[in-house]
């Protein structure tokens, strides 16, 4: 594969869980260098499951891709001092402790910044490294409780609902990724590294920059709405005669267009629905006129009416519904890749095309612990003797068994 718009980036990732190691797979998807330092035994995210594949949880290998693996007992004397040599030669340090375990250890932003004023130092925390909130232990669950997503999640009638997917560990990945790429940039002009911070916290919080402004402005908090939208209608699903249809046709042009699929045309001039305020100020009416028509056809046949009427909608799909459609194979989404002990898997890979350096999957995730420790040393500098004699005393840790 041609080399990514990150090739020649050395990232240095001592994060664990989803959050970091979502960081730093996306800056490795491209092109970076990544190297993964975990402690003895393996970070905490192999053991997110099941299911497992190869002793190794699912979870763990779709979010650590194009890494190499080391293991590092930082609780050793000389552990902190082999990761700091890492780093000596790296571009990017990424860590995901709580605040002031990074310092403590010996590896914080000024003893390496010190050592290599190029560095750019990430950090990861669950609520920020100031404020009350400081020192509080959290996982996307608590965050997203907190971080007021769960109060607009799921629909009225039923209990706190989280989003379906770890909304707060994501979205912090990924402006990570985006913030550490932003300081290379400046790299680039003052020729020095610096600190970047993010917290799950703050990046859930920049997830919800539309409803969170709505209530700025207003003041009145958001109702908990299922699949509708607060801003907008018709916006949402409706059940169908064998399923049901996610339909958008709350514009000047679509809503009329909708009224004509659906043979319903008087509701055009209905003064409950002439706008789309209106038809959000009577949302509850509005969806029980919408939904009589709709239960008389399949949601296949539906698609086929309003696709030709120019109505934005689309079924709801499942994982195996959606993995099916011949769109994602024709767009190159989910590719197949070998991981060694496993077998063939399909990857999530970057969603973003570069014409010139493409981006993508280019190495597995390291299957077991420490799986090139050796290899990375030796990079770093280590002399074979220096190898030996800390993986004897267990300052880091060698796989030496080939996968099959």
């Amino acid at each position: 594969m041609t080399e990514g718009p990150l090739s020649g980036i050395k990232v240095v990732d001592l994060s664990q869980g989803a959050a970091g190691p979502v960081a730093a797979m996306l800056l490795g998807d491209l092109g970076a260098d990544v190297v993964k330092v975990e402690p003895p035994g393996g970070e905490w995210g192999r053991g997110l499951g099941p299911p497992f594949l190869g002793g190794t949880a699912a979870a763990y290998l779709g979010m650590n891709r194009n890494k190499r693996g080391i293991v590092v007992d930082l609780k050793t004397d000389e552990g902190p001092e082999v990761v700091a040599r890492l780093t000596d030669h790296a571009d990017v340090f990424l860590e995901s402790f709580r605040p002031g375990v990074a310092e403590r250890l010996g590896i914080g932003f000024e003893t390496l910044s010190a050592r290599n004023p190029r560095l750019v130092y990430a950090t990861i925390s669950a609520f920020g490294r100031t404020g009350p909130w400081r020192d509080r232990p959290g996982v996307d669950g608590i965050v997203q409780a907190v971080g007021g997503i769960m109060s607009v999640t799921g629909t009225e009638d039923a209990g706190p609902v989280k989003v379906g997917v770890p909304a707060a560990d994501m979205v912090a990945g990924v402006f990570s990724s985006q913030a550490v790429t932003a300081a290379l940039f400046a790299r680039e002009r003052t020729g020095r590294g610096q600190r970047v911070d993010l917290s799950l916290i703050e990046s859930l919080l920049a997830f919800q920059v539309v409803p969170l402004s709505m209530y700025l402005a207003s003041g009145t908090p958001p109702r908990r709405m299922g699949s509708a939208a607060p801003y907008s209608a018709p916006n949402e699903a409706y059940p169908t005669a064998d399923g049901w249809i996610q339909v958008a046709a709350y514009t000047a042009t679509r809503w009329p267009r909708l009224c004509e699929a659906l043979g319903r045309p008087e509701l055009v001039d209905d003064l409950r629905f002439a706008t789309n305020a209106d038809r959000v100020r009577n949302r509850d009416e509005l969806r029980r006129e919408l939904e009589a028509a709709f239960e008389t056809k399949t949601t296949k046949e539906w698609l086929v009416e309003l696709e030709a009427a120019d109505v934005l909608c689309g079924p709801i799909l499942g994982y195996p519904e959606l993995l099916a459609e011949d769109h994602l194979a024709e767009i190159g989404a989910l590719p197949p890749y070998d991981q060694p002990g496993v077998g063939t898997l399909r990857a999530v890979t970057e969603p973003a095309r570069f014409s010139e350096t493409p981006a993508g999957h280019r190495r597995p995730a390291p299957l077991v612990p420490g799986e090139h420790t050796e290899e990375i040393l030796a990079e770093t500098g280590f002399t074979p003797d220096e190898i030996e004699d800390l993986i004897r005393r267990g300052v880091v840790t060698a796989n030496r068994k080939e996968a099959t």
